[in-house]
C-alpha cells in the first residue's frame, strides 16, 4: 500500500506561482518581530537589527516602526539602500577598506543623519577619519572586539582592545561611541547552556573593556541564538543588541533551540520535477535557490515542511535531490514547501518575497539589496 502525503504544505497548489518561489507569512514576520522588540524592552536595551537577512526596505521599516533604534548593515551597498528609503540611523558593521569605499561612505554621511561605522584597526579607522576631516566632522564609530573567541574580527576584549580604543580616540575625524561583538561561536553551540553562557561572555568582554576606555559607550552584541538570553546579557552589561535571521528564522535557528517550527516565517515552494526512482524525487530548488550551506543545521539541505520523511539529500545548481520513501505516492507537479538551512543566503538569491497571509498570496515585498555585496 502506498503512504499518501497528507500535510498541508505538501501538494498546496498555489497555482499562481511559478517556482521556485519564497513564501514569507506576513503574521509570522510580525510575531516574531514583536517578540524580539519586546525582550530588548525588557532588557532595557536598544534593538539595533541586521538587514542582511532581509535586504530590504520594507522590513527595516516595519522593524522600525516597531521600536527598533536603528538598523544595522553589513556592506554599503545595503546601506545605500536604506539610505535611499529614508532610514536615518544606520551602522555599519564591516570595515571600509581603500579610497572607492570610502568615497562612498562621504556620500552616505551626507544624506544620513547618524550613520556609525565599525573598526577593527587603526588603519581603517584613519580612513574614516580622513573622511571626516574632509566634512568638517566626527564620524561615530564602534570598536570590533572579539569577546567570544570567534576569530574572525576584532581585538581580544580587556586591555588589547581598550589600547586600540585610546588610539581611535586620537583621531581628528572619528568619535568613538561604542564597542561591538558578535557571538558567531554559538551557531557551533552544542546546546541551550551553551549559548547562554556565550551571551554573558559575548556582554562581559564589552563591558570590561569599556570600564577600562572609560566613558559613555554603546556595548552592542549580535546573533539570533544569543538574542534568546538578552536579559543576561544586559546584566552582565550590554546596551543594545543586533540579531538578523530572527525576522524568517531557518533550520539553523531551530537547531539551536533559538524558535520553533511555528517561528518560520520563510519557506521555499518548489515543484517536484522528476520521480526518477522509487528512493528519490528532485525538484526545481538546487543550490541558486537554497544555497549549500549544510554544517549548521546538522545533515541535509533543508527541511520539508511537514514531511520529515523526505530528506533534501543532495543539491547541484538548479535540482535539488530528495531521498523518499518507496511506498510515498510523491509525483511529478506535486510542491513542497522546503525551510531553508541558512535564510540570509537565500534571500539574496531572489528578486522578490511572495508575502502570504492565511495562506494567500497578498502581494510582492522587493529585495532591494539584493547583490549588494560591494
Amino acid at each position: 500500500m502506498r503512504r499518501s502525503l497528507t500535510s498541508d504544505h505538501v501538494r498546496s497548489p498555489l497555482p499562481e506561482l511559478d517556482t521556485p518561489a519564497w513564501l514569507c507569512d506576513l503574521d509570522v514576520v510580525d510575531s516574531n518581530l514583536r517578540r524580539m522588540q519586546e525582550r530588548a524592552s525588557r532588557a532595557g536595551m536598544r534593538l539595533r537589527p541586521h538587514a542582511k537577512t532581509h535586504k530590504s526596505a520594507y522590513f527595516a521599516r516595519r522593524q522600525v516602526e516597531i521600536g527598533a533604534s536603528g538598523i544595522t548593515v553589513a556592506k554599503l551597498g545595503e546601506a545605500e539602500v536604506l539610505a535611499a528609503a529614508g532610514l536615518d540611523d544606520i551602522l555599519l558593521a564591516y570595515p571600509v577598506v581603500g579610497p572607492l569605499k570610502l568615497a562612498r561612505l562621504r556620500e552616505l554621511l551626507l544624506r544620513v543623519p547618524r550613520f556609525t561605522c565599525a573598526v577593527d584597526s587603526l588603519e581603517v579607522a584613519s580612513g574614516i577619519s580622513e573622511v571626516g576631516v574632509g566634512l568638517g566632522r566626527r564620524v561615530p564609530v564602534y570598536l570590533e572586539v572579539d569577546s567570544t573567541d570567534s576569530r574572525r574580527l576584532g581585538f581580544t576584549p580587556g586591555r588589547v582592545a581598550a589600547e586600540m580604543a585610546a588610539r581611535i580616540r586620537e583621531l581628528p575625524g572619528v568619535v568613538l561611541t561604542g564597542l561591538m561583538a558578535h557571538a558567531g561561536a554559538a551557531y557551533a553551540a552544542s546546546d541551550q547552556a551553551a549559548i547562554r553562557e556565550l551571551a554573558v561572555r559575548e556582554a562581559a568582554g564589552l563591558d570590561e573593556t569599556a570600564k577600562i576606555v572609560g566613558g559613555s559607550l554603546q556595548r552592542s552584541v549580535g546573533s539570533t541564538p544569543t538574542a534568546s538570553f538578552m536579559d543576561l546579557a544586559a546584566r552582565a552589561g550590554a546596551t543594545e543588541a543586533r540579531p538578523g535571521t530572527y525576522i524568517f528564522n531557518d533550520r539553523t535557528e531551530m537547531r539551536l533551540g533559538a524558535c520553533g517550527l511555528e517561528d518560520v516565517a520563510l519557506t521555499i515552494l518548489a515543484t517536484v520535477v522528476s520521480r526518477p526512482a522509487a528512493d528519490r524525487a528532485v525538484i526545481d530548488a538546487g543550490s541558486k535557490t537554497l544555497t549549500s550551506d549544510s554544517f549548521l543545521a546538522g545533515t541535509g539541505f533543508g527541511e520539508v515542511r511537514g514531511e520529515p520523511g523526505l530528506r533534501l539529500v543532495r543539491l547541484s545548481e538548479e535540482h535539488g535531490v530528495m531521498e523518499v520513501p518507496a511506498d510515498c505516492d510523491l509525483r511529478v507537479g506535486d510542491r513542497v514547501e522546503i525551510i531553508p538551512n541558512h535564510v540570509c543566503p537565500c534571500v539574496n538569491l531572489t528578486d522578490e518575497l511572495v508575502a502570504m497571509r492565511g495562506g494567500r498570496p497578498e502581494a510582492r515585498i522587493s529585495v532591494d539589496g539584493r547583490g549588494r555585496v560591494r
